[in-house]
């Protein structure tokens, strides 16, 4: 299943400061059969976000993990750059880490993240905590080889419903 990891932050994106939420998410994703055959950095910045997005998308990678931007702060356009990208939306991933976080923290209403699919590909916004990242890339994890089975078929019904 390869897989991409996006870190959103400006800070990083000039090189100064340690990724820890994108590396946690590599090694979670990585633990759950993941192959990461990417890991960026891009500045808080929507058309840059989603041009990273796009990019992954047209290489036909099946998963797309973005940590950052999903806050309130006017510099947090992940979910925007994100919803610029998809097709069609997938609520229910973004739906879930929401459910989870909550048990948490009450912060996770705070939380815009989004999910959905550009072709072929599912991205899925998680927060740029790698405490929240721990705390939450195991409710994604069950369902991915699904997903990515799903996502690669031509056509016609599942054979899970």
């Amino acid at each position: 299943m390869q897989t991409a990891v996006l870190t959103i932050s400006t800070t990083l994106a000039r090189g100064e400061g340690e990724d820890r939420s994108g590396a946690e998410l590599e090694r979670l994703a990585a633990a759950a059969g993941c192959e990461v055959v990417a890991r960026d950095r891009v500045t808080d910045d929507r058309s840059a976000i989603a041009s990273v997005l796009r990019g992954y998308a047209s290489e036909r990678l099946p998963l797309v993990f973005t940590t950052g931007g999903t806050g309130l702060t006017p510099d947090d356009h992940t979910p925007e750059a994100t919803r610029d990208v998809i097709e069609r939306e997938a609520p229910g991933f973004a739906e879930a880490l929401r459910a989870e976080s909550l048990k948490h923290t009450p912060y996770a209403m705070a939380s815009r993240g989004v999910s959905g699919i550009a072709g072929r590909t599912l991205i899925v916004n998680l927060p740029g905590s790698p405490k929240a990242i721990a705390e939450l890339f195991p409710v994604l994890a069950p369902v991915l080889e699904h997903v990515v089975a799903q996502l690669s078929r031509e056509g016609g019904r599942s054979a899970r419903h």
